[in-house]
């Protein structure tokens, strides 16, 4: 099928990003010639990590062009969200030079680019290009990022504060009000750069001509309807949006993992799965506890367990069992239990049915595997939006139950067992996850049929691409 017109996508570095922005493209490539941008990550050890998510797509007809690299200085007084911000603002005109050195035999419909890089908008207008948005987040999030002006304005007071208050946040895309303490690690402090940052980018929103969104409708209907309603953008018209989800990496298989050996070897729902994403790490102490109480709860488990990396910002470190581990544990575990100290092929273990629970960070994409194989979460959030994701998926969506982090952070044996337990035993609140669980993977599949509600917007989202080509003058 000739492709009447190309897409150029801008994903941040991070492979909570990349790969959710990779199977986009793919979702759209038999319409469209697409170009993906690929910036240098800040730090050289994040490199191996992008080169292999694209080095997975060889196969496909998607063209990646890597940018040149950009350097940032930074001191260790600067906090992580403002030297990440400062670094994809800084991608500016390396991406347009790179846009406009494209071969120009196909007209370019549209610069998608991740919600990180608002900056980029600059650049598709200079260039004449419609700017639209892909969120790999939820729809809930996004509400929170298009309402965050009026909450900076609504509430003057930092979230601490109005924690110590007992006051909640009350957002459009939540049903429920939201503990303050739930909202995403920039938004605690307003006196951190990252919090302008992040508010800078909330207001750019606005701007572009419309956000694709890594849900299904039937996933988010009251954050859907509030975004579609204009209620999260009170003073101004609220693009477009168009949600597309679940778009994940499923059905790619690595044959022979040990941790998929290991799985076929038990019994159907038995295993809990604990694995907390790409940065996700925990120190010795929490470790131990981890290990004590999965112990004492007597169900099965497989671990992916990472150490924390030598150097601040870099990724977590294929763990030392012997160093991390209590003496004997692996020894007391055999048959029972399996510790994987290395990458595990995530969305396949999840997919297995041996697998009856999913101990996670609830990075936005691991909900999405989770749901996608109808297994119920056990909320442990550690950075970012995670909290915020938590409290929704437990609460909105009820496909989960929470972790208790005690005083400084860490979560003791006797809550790793009474969650283990909640989530694969026969409470209540375990059952009700699990049947709700089992109800959204089908809900999932749904929205992708023909007629379903993300197929017809990701057919409303190519209509609007073509519909840009023919406004362009011959």
């Amino acid at each position: 099928m000739a492709k009447a017109a190309r897409l150029v996508f801008v994903p941040v570095p991070g492979a909570g990003h990349l790969k959710p922005t990779l199977e986009m493209a793919k979702r759209l490539s038999s319409r469209f010639s697409i170009t993906i941008l690929v910036m240098q990550p800040p730090l050289d050890a994040w490199s191996p990590t992008m080169k292999s998510i694209i080095t997975s797509a060889a196969s496909t007809a998607i063209q990646f062009v890597e940018l040149p690299r950009v350097n940032l200085s930074f001191d260790d007084g600067e906090d992580g969200p403002s030297i990440f911000f400062r670094f994809i603002e800084a991608q500016k005109p390396v991406v347009e030079d790179a846009i406009a050195t494209l071969p120009s035999s196909l007209p370019i419909a549209a610069i998608i680019i991740d919600f990180f890089c608002t900056g980029i908008i600059d650049v598709a207008a200079e260039l004449g290009i419609p700017p639209y948005i892909y969120f790999t987040a939820s729809a809930a999030t996004l509400g929170l990022m298009l309402y965050l002006p009026t909450i900076d304005l609504t509430y003057p007071l930092e979230m601490e504060n109005l924690a110590s208050k007992g006051e909640m946040i009350k957002i459009p895309s939540l049903s429920s009000p939201l503990p303050p303490l739930a909202m995403p690690d920039p938004v605690l402090n307003k006196k951190c750069d990252g919090y302008k940052w992040f508010l800078h980018h909330a207001r750019r929103f606005q701007e572009v001509k419309g956000i694709v969104i890594n849900t299904f409708t039937e996933l988010e209907p009251n954050a859907i309807r509030a975004i579609s309603e204009g209620r999260c953008v009170p003073d101004h018209p609220t693009p477009a949006i168009y949600p597309v989800g679940p778009v994940l990496s499923v059905g790619e298989q690595e044959e022979g993992h040990e941790c998929i050996t290991w799985l076929d070897g038990q019994p159907q729902g038995s295993v809990v799965f604990l694995c907390f994403g790409s940065m996700g790490f925990f120190n010795r102490e929490q470790v131990v506890e981890i290990a004590v109480g999965l112990e004492r709860s007597q169900h099965r488990f497989l671990w992916c367990l990472r150490s924390p990396p030598e150097v601040k910002y870099q990724p977590p470190r294929d763990a030392d069992l012997g160093a991390m581990l209590p003496e004997g544990f692996l020894e007391r575990a055999k048959g029972r239990g399996m510790v994987w100290p290395r990458w595990a092929p995530q969305a396949e273990i999840l997919g297995h049915k041996a697998v009856g629970g999913f101990v996670s960070h609830c990075g936005w994409n691991s909900c999405l595997e989770s749901l996608w194989a109808g297994v119920p979460m056990l909320g442990w959030p550690l950075y970012a939006e995670q909290k915020f994701n938590a409290f929704e998926i437990t609460r909105e969506v009820g496909v989960a139950t929470e972790i208790r982090v005690g005083d400084g952070g860490t979560v003791g044996a006797e809550e790793v067992e009474r969650g283990v337990r909640c989530l694969m035993g026969e409470e209540v609140e375990g059952r009700k996850a699990r049947e709700r669980a089992r109800e959204v993977k089908q809900l999932g599949r749904r929205a992708l049929e023909e007629g379903g509600s993300s197929r017809l917007a990701l057919e409303a989202l190519v209509k609007e691409f073509i519909k840009e080509i023919e406004l362009v003058p011959n």
